[in-house]
C-alpha cells in the first residue's frame, strides 16, 4: 500500500524524498522494499527509551519556563546560566533547543564569512587594555535626519565604558568622549589600544592628535570591511534587535539619550554575554565573574549527583575566558579559555 501511494505521488510530480517524508518513512526504506518486492515491514526500531530521557511532565516544565514572561525573549544559551544563578537545573541547552525546535519555536540564523585577511591583532588579558568604538544612526522624527550614538566598549569585559548621543558626527566630539571616559574611569590611556573603522570622525585630525598625545595605539579596520570591527558591530546589533528598541523615531535628542542610558544599564548589569562565560559585563569587569562561574559549576555537579544516569560524562564546564583577541590571525583562536579558579 505504501509503495502504491509513493508511486501515485511521484506520478503527480512529487519527488520520492518528499513523498516518503509525508508518509513517515525514509526513501532508502522504500527502495529496499522495492528490491524485496514488498513483503512485511522488518524495521525493528529502538526496543526501549533512553534511560536519561526527561518525562513528559519535565518536558512540559522546560517549555513552560522557556516561554515564561521572564525567559521568553532569551535564547536557551541565556536561559540555562540564568537558571543556574538561582540554583536551578532543568535540562541542558541542547534539550532546551530540541524541545523548542520540536514545537516550531526556533529560527535559523546564517553565518557570515570572515574576510580573508585581518589587520594587526591585539590581545587583552584584563579591562582597559583594548577598546573598540563606533558610531551608529538613531532615527529622528525628521525624515532623513538622524541622531548619532558614539559608543566605546571594552573588548575584554564587553562593558560599555563610554557613550554619548549627539546631533552630528564630529571628530571633536569623539575626542572629547574619549578623554571624558578615561577621566571617569581614572585610567592612564598610555598604551591602550583603541580600534575603530575608517570613518571621518575616527580618522579626523583632532581625534588622531588626541590619541597621539595620550600615547594611545590607534587601530583601524580595512575600508568597507565591518567584520574588522566585530565588537562594536555586534553590540549595535544587540541594541537594535532588542525587544525594547523603539519602533518609532526618537522625538528629541534628550529622548534618545534617555533610552540609550537605560540600554547601557541593562547591557552592563543584566545581559549575560555568551563570549565571556554568560556573565554580565560589569561582573567580568570587576572580577565578580569568578564566584558566579564557581556557583554554576557547583549547581551542575549537584544535579549530576542527584541523577547520574542522565550524564554520560563530565558536566558542562563554566570556563573563564582569560584572553580576548582583537582581529585574531588564522593560526590562533579568537578567545583562549581557562578554567575558573
Amino acid at each position: 500500500m505504501i509503495l502504491d501511494l509513493v508511486d501515485e505521488m511521484v506520478a503527480e510530480g512529487v519527488s520520492v524524498v518528499a513523498a516518503t517524508k509525508v508518509i513517515g518513512v525514509s526513501a532508502r526504506c522504500v527502495e529496499r522494499w522495492r528490491r524485496q518486492q514488498g513483503g512485511e515491514d522488518q524495521r525493528r526500531g529502538p526496543k526501549s527509551e533512553p534511560a536519561n530521557k526527561l518525562s513528559v511532565k519535565e518536558r512540559e516544565h522546560v517549555l513552560s519556563v522557556a516561554n515564561s514572561a521572564e525567559y521568553r525573549d532569551l535564547a536557551p544559551k541565556q536561559i540555562v546560566p540564568k537558571l543556574a544563578d538561582v540554583g536551578t537545573y532543568l535540562a541542558s541547552e541542547s534539550s532546551f533547543y530540541r524541545y523548542l525546535r520540536e514545537e516550531g519555536q526556533l529560527s535559523h540564523r546564517g553565518k557570515s564569512r570572515p574576510p580573508s585577511q585581518k589587520p594587526a591583532e591585539h590581545a587583552a588579558t584584563g579591562p582597559c587594555q583594548v577598546w573598540s568604538w563606533d558610531i551608529t544612526y538613531l532615527r529622528s522624527a525628521l525624515r532623513g535626519c538622524f541622531y548619532y550614538l558614539y559608543l566605546i566598549v571594552d573588548i575584554w569585559s564587553r562593558r560599555i565604558v563610554g557613550w554619548t548621543v549627539e546631533e552630528c558626527e564630529s571628530t571633536d566630539l569623539a575626542a572629547m568622549l574619549f578623554r571624558r571616559t578615561c577621566a571617569q574611569l581614572g585610567i592612564d590611556p598610555d598604551g591602550l589600544v583603541l580600534h575603530s573603522d575608517n570613518g571621518g570622525p575616527m580618522k579626523g585630525s583632532t581625534m588622531l592628535a588626541t590619541l597621539q598625545r595620550l600615547g594611545v595605539v590607534a587601530s583601524f579596520s580595512r575600508p568597507h570591511v565591518s567584520d574588522d570591527n566585530p565588537y562594536s558591530e555586534s553590540l549595535f546589533r544587540t541594541m537594535k534587535y532588542r525587544p525594547g528598541f523603539p519602533s518609532k523615531p526618537f522625538t528629541s535628542v534628550d529622548e534618545a539619550r534617555q533610552w540609550v542610558a537605560g540600554f547601557v544599564t541593562w547591557y552592563n548589569t543584566e545581559h549575560l554575554h555568551s563570549a565571556i562565560g554568560f556573565v554580565a559585563p560589569d561582573d567580568r569587569h570587576s572580577g565578580r565573574d569568578f564566584l558566579i562561574l564557581e556557583h554554576r559549576q557547583a549547581v551542575y555537579e549537584r544535579a549530576r549527583s542527584q541523577h547520574p544516569e542522565r550524564w554520560s560524562g563530565e558536566t558542562r564546564s563554566w570556563s573563564h575566558p582569560n584572553e580576548v583577541i582583537l582581529n585574531p590571525q588564522s593560526d590562533r583562536p579568537a578567545v583562549a579559555m581557562k578554567e575558573a579558579a
